[in-house]
């Protein structure tokens, strides 16, 4: 019976034990992916399983038997191995070395335990996880076919071939219990093995343990080493003693393996439940010291971003982002302004993921500070289990963007997942948090203000996101901004531009027609039509015929999208900032107004000309057209008032008699110099100084 009080091992004490064994222990090997590796080594061993598939896969099962070369070859492919080769040489010849060991014979009980720290001294630069898994990965083959073997035998000639050359008994009805009980080992120490591993994955370089919390896993993961590595030399020793026994031998020889690997079925069971709530502690308690740690390092003065950056990260994987296939590290944003893109697997809808790119690696500011920051996709799913389908969505928009993201989003620790929802009320929408060059958050959400500005608003601070809005005018660049260079170009130049709406075709025949006769009067004047927000088949078909008739010109589909994007996101940021008390706001007053004009299926227009006049004036309803049918009357004013003069005298109210006796308040900033004009009734306006 193979137990911790056993004659073989008697005189070892669990203390005595865990000594030896930490005497071949040096954690400054080469290291692997223990997890991965392990997920290949369950499939070797469970693909094998072949009697529960139909008879048409037979042939496949044929092919499971492979050399050894083989099988270390595709385990170098899936990536275990790092990639110096020196440590993949040292893992496959400790692989070798193991299988050599493995299949070699035990006698008895103190051979079994002497061989089983043989191997403990072979594997003395390997972490305890690592231990494991080599060892298991050694055994996995020839447990693998003895699996196929047995399930086999009766139905495929190849089965039945090799079952002779390996001398298994004819009838092998006998070895169903010892197999079972073969059966129900591997799979103790693998779930076992899985706990190890999920104990070293914890953060404990950046989160420190209670020490005795510490101690009585690691010794409780020392015992478990102990007893899987010499499990698998006992399941080892038995499948090389079932191909010499003889039928007749099968029954007394099969109770007694049976009963053995029983045993050690019970005794790694107890040891699993033990650990696993060890592990369940240390996990719980490594999960609320990250997040606390978090919450206070992002209200420390930091020297730089790598320290948050790490613990958001890093805290599994040493490259823990990716740029299409490139792997790379925390370190790689070093100094730069950080832009955490917080949003589902799915991203941002296609246009606002399209215009994001615009707005920042295709702007034309962006070539200025490109380097100065960098924005990171960080994908969080509503439940707390990836599906295939968002994943396959991840690779392939991760693989298409040219922004950085986490690599594995779906390794992140789960105290971070909750840490970046609660504190930045990271929800259903959006978020893009904002670091700066020592990883404080500079803005919980910037992007309205990337939608707005692009590039420009480096680097994204929301200190800065006022002053931009302190420096802005309502004026007809701000209105287009970059969405289409052509346009952008002509305003630039300083023509006058008439940018209009509508979700009428015959209404759009008609204002073209009234604004061609404008035209022949000698004022040169581009139209350009910009759809609606909501992106209609009918909206397609408008656009589609402005295009085939020449009605105007018109913004392509997608940028139409961009148009409209841009302008909620002036609201919003507006909104957030908060109305001014003492002055109207006349940005947002003319975007809220075009939103809800637009909402409301109005026609409108809006006509402006250059990048920093304020001559832009807006139209809609009925008005248009009863302006444009008196521009016989108007036209006659536009020799000495101009276009935009003559066009707002036409619009404004008749002068009254007399001052009406309105007032109203600018900031001191504002002034500026000379007269002002009422707005009502057209009479100039006496200025005074007031102070508060």
């Amino acid at each position: 019976m193979d137990s911790l009080g056993s004659d073989s091992v008697s005189s070892l004490s669990e203390e005595v034990l865990i000594k030896k064994l930490l005497l071949s222990h040096d954690p400054d090997g080469c290291h692997f992916d223990s997890e991965l590796l392990l997920c290949a080594v369950e499939k070797i061993m469970i693909c094998t399983a072949a009697s529960e598939v139909l008879d048409e896969d037979l042939d496949a099962n044929e092919k499971i038997i492979v050399s050894d070369m083989e099988e270390l070859e595709t385990l170098e492919a899936l990536g275990i191995f790092e990639s110096e080769t020196f440590c993949k040489i040292s893992c496959i010849n400790s692989i070798y070395l193991l299988k050599w060991q493995i299949l070699c014979k035990c006698s008895d009980e103190e051979n079994l335990h002497r061989r089983t720290m043989i191997l403990f001294d072979l594997l003395g630069k390997y972490r305890w996880g690592e231990k494991v898994v080599l060892v298991l990965t050694s055994f996995a083959a020839s447990y693998g076919e003895f699996r196929l073997l047995m399930q086999l035998n009766s139905c495929i000639p190849l089965a039945i071939s090799v079952a002779m050359l390996k001398q298994l008994p004819t009838d092998v009805s006998p070895l169903k219990p010892q197999f079972n009980a073969l059966s129900l080992l591997v799979d103790a120490m693998v779930d076992v093995t899985k706990c190890i591993i999920k104990f070293e994955k914890l953060p404990l370089s950046r989160v420190e343990l209670d020490d005795e919390t510490k101690a009585v896993a690691k010794s409780q993961i020392y015992i478990a080493v102990y007893w899987i590595i010499r499990g698998i030399l006992k399941c080892s020793s038995q499948i090389t003693d079932s191909t010499a026994l003889k039928s007749d031998q099968c029954s007394d020889s099969t109770i007694i393996a049976t009963w053995e690997l029983v045993s050690l079925v019970y005794q790694l069971r107890s040891i699993y439940d033990h650990l696993r709530q060890q592990v369940e502690v240390c996990h719980h308690q490594t999960e609320t010291k990250l997040y606390h740690k978090l919450l206070n390092i992002f209200k420390e003065t930091q020297v730089d971003n790598q320290e948050v950056l790490s613990l958001l990260f890093a805290l599994r994987d040493d490259f823990p982002l990716k740029q299409c296939s490139s792997q790379l590290g925390v370190s790689d944003l070093k100094s730069k302004v950080v832009i955490l893109l917080i949003s589902k697997p799915e991203l941002l809808s296609i246009e606002e993921s399209l215009f994001l790119v615009q707005q920042t690696h295709n702007h034309p500011h962006n070539k200025d500070v490109e380097a100065s920051y960098a924005i990171v996709w960080v994908p969080i799913p509503v439940s707390s289990t990836w599906t295939n389908a968002e994943k396959e969505n991840f690779e392939y928009l991760s693989n298409s963007l040219p922004w950085y993201s986490i690599r594995q989003p779906w390794l992140p620790n789960s105290a971070v997942v909750t840490f970046v929802k609660e504190a930045w009320y990271c929800k259903s929408e959006p978020v893009l948090v904002v670091l700066n060059s020592q990883g404080t958050v500079s803005n919980s959400n910037a992007i309205d203000m990337l939608f707005i500005w692009g590039a420009r608003a480096y680097p994204f601070s929301a200190s800065r996101e006022k002053e931009l809005w302190q420096e802005q005018n309502w004026t007809l660049h701000f209105l287009i901004d970059e969405i289409d260079p052509l346009l952008t170009k002509r305003v630039e130049e300083g023509r006058n531009i008439c940018i209009y709406g509508s979700n009428s075709i015959d209404w759009i025949v008609e204002f073209t027609a009234k604004m061609e006769i404008i035209k022949r009067a000698g004022v040169q004047l581009e139209m350009v039509y910009v759809g609606k927000r909501n992106s209609t088949p009918h909206v397609k078909d408008i656009l589609a015929n402005v295009r085939y008739n020449k009605l105007s010109s018109a913004l392509p589909s997608m940028k139409t999208h961009f148009f409209w994007l841009r302008l909620e996101s002036i609201r919003r940021s507006k909104l957030r900032l908060g109305k001014p008390e003492t002055y109207t706001d006349n940005v947002l007053d003319e975007v809220s107004a075009l939103l809800d004009i637009d909402n409301n299926d109005e026609n409108w227009a809006v006509i402006g000309r250059g990048s920093n006049s304020i001559d832009i004036i807006r139209l809609e309803g009925p008005k248009i057209m009863e302006c444009l049918d008196l521009f016989p009357s108007w036209g006659g004013n536009l020799a000495e008032l101009g276009f935009f003069g003559a066009l707002r005298h036409a619009l404004a109210p008749p002068i009254l008699p007399r001052p009406c006796g309105h007032d109203f308040t600018h900031p001191s900033k504002e002034q500026g110099e000379g007269v002002v004009v009422c707005g009502k009734c057209k009479h100039p306006m006496k200025k005074f100084v007031m102070y508060k």
